[in-house]
C-alpha cells in the first residue's frame, strides 16, 4: 500500500501591517466588493480581488439568482473578468473576503471547490505560483502561497489529449 498526502499550510497575520501598499488597496477593493454582492437568497455575501502584474485591480463579487445553480461566485466573476480584460496580463495574486457580520463563524472561510480549478488554471497558464489572501475576521490575514495547495488534488490540463 502506498500513502499520498499534501497539506495546505495558512500563514495567519494579526493585521495589514505587514503587507505592502498595492497588497493593502487589493485588500481594500476586496471588501467593498463583498459588501456590494449580490446574495439576496443565501444573504452569504463574498467579495474577491485580484492584483495583475500590472498593478491593476480587478474585483468581483457573488452574483445570486432565483435559480441557484445559475449564479456564479466571487472568485470566478473576478478570474474570469481578469481574463477576459486583460488576457496577457499574468496574475500576481488573488484575494478573497465574505460579510463576517453576517456570519457565525470566527475561521477563514476558503473557495468552492470550482473555484480553486478556476483559479489553478492561471497558476498553469502563467506557469507560476499565485498566493492566495483570505481576509478574515477581526482584520486576521490568512496567506497560501500557491492555489495549488489549496487544492492539491486539481485536474491538470496536460493529463487532455492534445
Amino acid at each position: 500500500m502506498k500513502k499520498i498526502k499534501r497539506e495546505c499550510t495558512v500563514e495567519v497575520y494579526e493585521n495589514e501591517n505587514s503587507f505592502s501598499a498595492i497588497e493593502k488597496k487589493l485588500f481594500e477593493a476586496t471588501r467593498k466588493a463583498c459588501l456590494q454582492a449580490y446574495a439576496p437568497y443565501s444573504k452569504f455575501k463574498v467579495g474577491a480581488g485580484i492584483l495583475l502584474d500590472n498593478d491593476k485591480i480587478i474585483i468581483g463579487n457573488n452574483q445570486e439568482n432565483a435559480a441557484y445553480p445559475s449564479g456564479l461566485c466571487a472568485e470566478r466573476v473576478a478570474i474570469f473578468h481578469a481574463g477576459a480584460t486583460y488576457p496577457d496580463i499574468p496574475v500576481k495574486a488573488i484575494a478573497i473576503t465574505i460579510d463576517y457580520d453576517l456570519v457565525n463563524t470566527n475561521e477563514f472561510v476558503f473557495p468552492c471547490g470550482a473555484c480553486r480549478q478556476s483559479m489553478i488554471e492561471y497558476e498553469m497558464r502563467y506557469k507560476r505560483s499565485i498566493p492566495v489572501f483570505l481576509l478574515g475576521p477581526s482584520k486576521a490575514i490568512g496567506k497560501i502561497d500557491s492555489i495549488r495547495s489549496l487544492m492539491p488534488f486539481y485536474f491538470d490540463r496536460d493529463l487532455l489529449p492534445e
